[in-house]
């Protein structure tokens, strides 16, 4: 394993470039992305595709023509690895696993991975791995595969470039992550009971973003859960709500962004339905045109993709195109 280096770009922030662990492809010069000298748009996708999104498991992948990522290990690791399989994606090419929280439905399935793939590693902050050892009963071998990561310090990884940044949630440590690539950003905030400022920065600069709609404030209010689970989930450190994720939306789109995931919606107390029409209203108030992301004729004319994440099944292969 290469020894760990650190840059600093022009702008005066420190990157960590982990590309070095593992078969890497040279690290770009500091404030280039990596395809800069490439205009072959074949070259310059980004691959995503969600294996669940809710209480019952998350996990996705996000992949470059230099390799991927998956961000949460909540999802049965044969169905993530026979999903990646499907869609020509060799586990050789998946470089580690990002955990935004330590909460069980983000990384029950994280240490069968590593151990059956052990040149995968694991980023995530001192702190989600110190909760994740004591919080559940995964092997302390674990820590052999950490790679520590630092809010709002990048890291180079699969030709991308990651910045985890902090967001409001009742676990350990809890982050979302923008994913910098051909000067597009891939951003996820899964698990958030608002937007604070700095979660704000990073979303509003998104081209791709998965985001949170968890609840039907009605649902859940006149629901079956028990009075301290509706509140812990309806304060700042719990979940946003369908019209919470609307408003914000509707305040921070511009024509940057091309898709939006809503993510981690709750079995018992939303609905896709729900949550796609309160968002495509708030939308829609400012003119924006929303398609269905199935890349039909009226799709390709609409301003913006929206969809609704499954919460088991995998969604289609996204190619993003520049």
């Amino acid at each position: 394993m290469a020894r760990r280096r650190t840059v600093i770009n022009f702008a005066g922030q420190m990157t960590i470039p982990f590309e070095e662990f593992g078969n890497a492809h040279p690290i770009p010069a500091p404030g280039e992305s990596a395809d800069t000298a490439n205009d072959n748009p074949a070259t310059r996708v980004i691959n995503y595709i969600s294996f669940g999104s809710g209480s019952s498991g998350n996990c996705c992948y996000v992949g470059t023509r230099h390799g991927g990522f998956l961000i949460d290990a909540g999802v049965n690791a044969e169905e993530v690895t026979d999903g990646l399989k499907a869609n020509g994606v060799k586990l050789e090419q998946v470089k580690g696993i990002l955990l935004t929280h330590d909460h069980s439905d983000h990384v029950k399935y994280a240490y069968t991975l590593l151990r059956t793939n052990k040149h995968m590693r694991l980023f995530c902050t001192n702190r989600v791995l110190n909760g994740l050892l004591r919080r559940h009963g995964i092997s302390k071998r674990i820590k052999d595969y950490h790679v520590p990561i630092f809010k709002e310090i990048p890291f180079r990884l699969a030709g991308t470039e990651i910045t985890a940044f902090d967001v409001p949630h009742d676990g350990t440590d809890n982050m979302g992550f923008s994913v910098n690539y051909d000067n597009r950003n891939f951003v996820i905030a899964t698990d958030l009971g608002a937007v604070t400022e700095r979660a704000r920065y990073y979303m509003s600069r998104a081209t791709y973003l998965v985001i949170e709609a968890n609840y039907d404030l009605q649902m859940l209010l006149y629901g079956p859960y028990p009075e301290y689970l509706k509140a812990r989930i309806r304060t700042e450190r719990g979940h946003l709500d369908n019209t919470d994720t609307a408003a914000f939306l509707k305040e921070i789109w511009s024509t940057e962004l091309k898709y939006v995931f809503l993510c981690h919606l709750s079995k018992d107390n939303n609905t896709p339905t729900k949550a796609l029409r309160a968002v495509r209203e708030a939308l829609e108030s400012r003119g924006v045109t929303i398609g269905d992301g199935e890349e039909t004729l009226r799709d390709r004319q609409a301003d913006m993709q929206l969809i609704a994440l499954p919460r088991f099944e995998p969604t289609r292969w996204y190619v993003f195109r520049p």
